[in-house]
């Protein structure tokens, strides 16, 4: 399973590395990844393996996106299937 995770924020240093950090240390594997510096602002597409995840789906949403809240970014996660329906027409 796989996951399609989006960054977007005032770019600093070190958001690559705070996200990856994250998924490595709850199990995510990024299999690829596409970065953005818009003037200011920072945008990522990272798409990741979520079948070894340490904890559950929706607790890596909520570190994700808690991490994005401390960071001032906005963090958002979403299952490939749940991506795949959205954008099916």
């Amino acid at each position: 399973m796989k996951a399609v995770i989006t960054v977007t924020g005032k770019d600093t240093v070190g958001i690559i590395a705070k996200v990856s950090t994250v998924c490595a240390d709850k199990g995510a594997n990024i299999l690829d990844i596409t970065q953005s510096v818009l003037g200011d602002y920072f945008a990522m597409i990272m798409l990741a393996e979520i079948d070894k995840l340490s904890i559950p789906f929706s607790d890596f949403v909520d570190v994700l996106a808690e991490l994005g809240k401390t960071n001032g970014l906005v963090i958002s996660a979403m299952h490939e299937d749940i991506f795949n329906t959205m954008h099916h027409i």
